[in-house]
């Protein structure tokens, strides 16, 4: 990967958000993919854009992970829950694969399947489930729990193969079960 000047990265950083903002908020599969559920009001893209900012925070990851993560969590749902099925032109092949791979029909399939996947696509569902538990209040108490499964033992994965990252302590500090 080519080293960019701050500017060049702000300047790649609008223009993937701006392409994600226009995908949730023009091209949604559904009134429901362009708001989060839990005041069906704020838009979609706070989650991604959560999910994308926080992986840059991680200084102890590669930049290359870090850099193509960021990109590959903004736009993780753009083919599942919009009209869009294509990347930008130029998308770099790291990116569309990581996108691919953390395309699921279903959590069900999702659970099934996450294990056999490569490090780095548990390493970037980590974000995308820690993001969905911050405005989680709208799931019922089984749904919640089962995310707190699913997202402790992703925590588990991640801390093993990447260490203690902040979305590891994040994860363990939110992940409480309901009764």
């Amino acid at each position: 990967m080519v080293k960019k000047t701050t500017k060049e990265l702000a300047d790649d950083i609008l223009s993937d958000i701006q392409f994600a903002i226009n995908a949730h908020i023009h091209h949604p599969k559904s009134s429901d993919d362009a708001v989060r559920f839990w005041d069906r009001t704020t838009p979609y893209i706070v989650h991604p854009t959560w999910c994308a900012m926080t992986i840059l925070t991680e200084t102890t990851l590669d930049d290359h992970i870090r850099l193509n993560g960021s990109r590959a969590l903004l736009w993780h749902d753009i083919l599942e829950d919009t009209t869009i099925s294509n990347l930008p032109a130029g998308t770099p092949d790291t990116v569309l694969s990581y996108v691919q791979d953390m395309t699921f029909n279903s959590f069900a399939e999702e659970l099934d399947i996450i294990w056999s996947r490569d490090k780095e696509i548990r390493l970037l569902k980590l974000y995308d489930k820690v993001s969905n538990l911050l405005d989680g209040t709208w799931m019922k108490d089984k749904k919640w729990n089962d995310y707190i499964d699913f997202t402790l033992n992703l925590a588990r994965d991640v801390e093993t193969n990447y260490g203690l990252l902040n979305i590891v302590k994040i994860s363990t500090t939110i992940a409480v079960k309901k009764s």
